[in-house]
């Protein structure tokens, strides 16, 4: 029984042509699409803006490393403020560094002297980069500056050095080397991605069943029955995972291979648990649209949910707790520790507790719901013969 029901769940995916191409070709079409706007992972060559109001060697020297910037791109150098802010109003450049009248004569004299920089608030990346690069700038001629008046005072540059940095600091990221956007956020989207098309998926084959009257195991209240369709759903969850796991994430160039066979073990577990929490939603609803109407609209709030983009500590507690209703939320977890930093399986017991504890909840609940909905589908077919 539970290998005719594994068989006559997949023939049913592959013959429904809506659902075919959300369980197969959704993903695949996800995974070239939505990491296409972070293929270059880090923001370069932001537009700015120089006012020079001062017209000294130290304004042509500071202008000159903004130009030498690999973050920015100088495309005016302008005495007049009202020029720079009406090219800021006009979002054609995200950042404009000011240096006003008597820097350099505040410099030599060995006053403090300020130069200023705005942004565009309206772009948070554009704005961040714009004002770092420009603030970079800014003290690396500053820190020129005083290498200079130490160097006066001691026998070489390299003491010099060491007077104004006696310790050495070297930023070396650990898991996202190149620290882009990209690497950062598709990891952990892709298993949104996955979950997210799986349940729509399967709501649209639940609904098309129930419109029907007929399942594919309808009739066969057996246990055998129930676990041949979990396991064809699972296996779906888990070709998807492979893909986006395997190819994806090498073709991308994301961090990948931590932990293999731990993500393995998460893997299969994820999908069960996946396929059981699909099945208890799918026999939820009785129209084919439904659940797609519903998936769209909490797409973004699962992100959110899991902890990926916004910090657990910041939701309220309930919402801590109500979150690991979604296997999205161990899932993300869990693949992001595994893949891209190598944990182990133990330190991420909690996810794996989590994923555990939903997938025989979700089973003892979609096993009575699968045994309720079986009978009134058998009840209405009886009734319909009786008409007949």
């Amino acid at each position: 029984m539970m290998w005719q029901s594994f068989i006559a769940t997949w023939r049913a995916m592959l013959t429904d042509k809506g659902a075919l191409t959300l369980l197969f070709i959704g993903g695949i079409i996800y995974s070239f699409f939505y990491p296409l706007p972070y293929s270059t992972e880090i923001v370069q060559r932001v537009p700015v803006a120089v006012v020079d109001q001062d017209r000294s060697a130290m304004s042509r020297q500071l202008t000159r490393f903004a130009m030498a910037h690999p973050s920015l791109q100088v495309i005016a150098v302008t005495p007049d403020l009202p020029v720079a802010q009406d090219l800021l109003w006009r979002d054609q450049v995200m950042g404009v560094l000011i240096l006003p009248e008597g820097l350099q004569t505040d410099v030599l004299a060995g006053h403090a002297a300020h130069a200023q920089v705005a942004g565009n608030g309206l772009y948070l990346m554009l704005n961040k980069v714009a004002l770092n690069g420009l603030a970079e700038v800014v003290g690396t001629v500053s820190a020129g500056i005083e290498l200079k008046r130490l160097g006066a005072g001691t026998p070489s540059i390299v003491q010099a050095s060491q007077q104004r940095s006696p310790i050495a600091f070297d930023a070396v990221p650990l898991f996202n080397v190149k620290e882009g956007y990209g690497a950062y956020v598709v990891p952990g989207v892709a298993t949104l991605i996955v979950q997210q098309t799986l349940l729509i998926g399967m709501t649209m084959l639940f609904g098309t069943w129930y419109q029907r009257k007929s399942f594919p195991v309808a009739g066969r209240r057996t246990a055998g029955g129930y676990a041949g369709m979990l396991l064809a759903f699972a296996c779906v969850a888990f070709l998807n995972c492979c893909y986006f796991f395997g190819f994806v994430f090498w073709f991308q160039d994301y961090p990948r291979g931590g932990n293999f066979g731990g993500m393995l073990l998460l893997l299969v577990l994820f999908s069960l648990a996946e396929a059981a929490f699909g099945m208890l939603l799918g026999m939820l609803f009785r129209t084919r649209e439904r659940g797609t109407q519903l998936m769209i609209a909490t797409s973004m709030p699962v992100l959110f949910l899991a902890g990926l983009t916004w910090p657990v500590s910041s939701m309220p507690v309930v919402l801590q707790w109500l979150r690991w209703l979604l296997p999205s939320t161990a899932g993300i977890q869990g693949f992001v520790a595994l893949n891209q930093m190598g944990a182990s399986l133990y330190e991420i017991r909690h996810e794996v507790a989590g994923l555990l504890a939903l997938l025989l909840a979700c089973v003892a609940l979609g096993w009575w719901r699968w045994r309720k909905l079986d009978e009134t589908v058998v009840d209405l077919n009886k009734a319909k013969a009786l008409d007949m």
